[in-house]
């Protein structure tokens, strides 16, 4: 069984390789999958799919109407300026403030969708900077969302 940090890895290099098209490692479509995954030694069960779990993912990014360039967060400016290792900070901030506004939305959801969705509009506006670490990092670090994928039943259950 993979930790929940292996896990994340998985799921946050799935999102990346639909983001940019890079489907040279796996040939299945995020919209449309609903095959069983080939799994080689060493990988997690099949009910976890790394890449139907990124799907679901992209889908709470897509709900995220945030217009980041007209946010006003000093975290998120130097996202936007190129400075990555604030990612985890700038979606932080951004969610805590849109839960609160927003109370129907819990936190860690408001977090999850954030995350996607900068990630998204980085990837679009200065690809060159991105990394995958940095949403890998923001998910594994911030112990809220680390609880509330679990109380899900793992990656394999959030959104099911």
């Amino acid at each position: 069984m993979a930790t929940f940090e292996e896990q994340t890895a998985c799921v946050v290099e799935a999102l990346f390789s639909d983001l940019t098209g890079d489907n040279e490692t796996e040939c299945r479509s995020l919209e449309t999958d609903s095959g069983e995954p080939v799994l080689s030694a060493g990988e997690p069960p099949a009910s976890f799919d790394p890449v139907v779990i990124a799907s679901r993912l992209r889908r709470m990014g897509d709900q995220c109407n945030m217009d980041f360039e007209r946010v006003s967060s000093e975290a998120l400016a130097e996202v936007l300026r190129g400075k990555m290792e604030k990612f985890g900070a700038a979606v932080d901030s951004l969610s805590r403030t849109w839960s609160d506004r927003n109370p129907e939305m819990a936190y860690e959801r408001a977090f999850l969708s954030i995350a996607v969705k900068l990630l998204m509009h980085v990837t679009k506006k200065v690809p060159a900077i991105v990394q995958r670490n940095q949403l890998v990092q923001a998910i594994n670090g911030n112990s809220r969302v680390r609880s509330y994928i679990e109380s899900c039943g793992g990656w394999e259950n959030l959104d099911n």
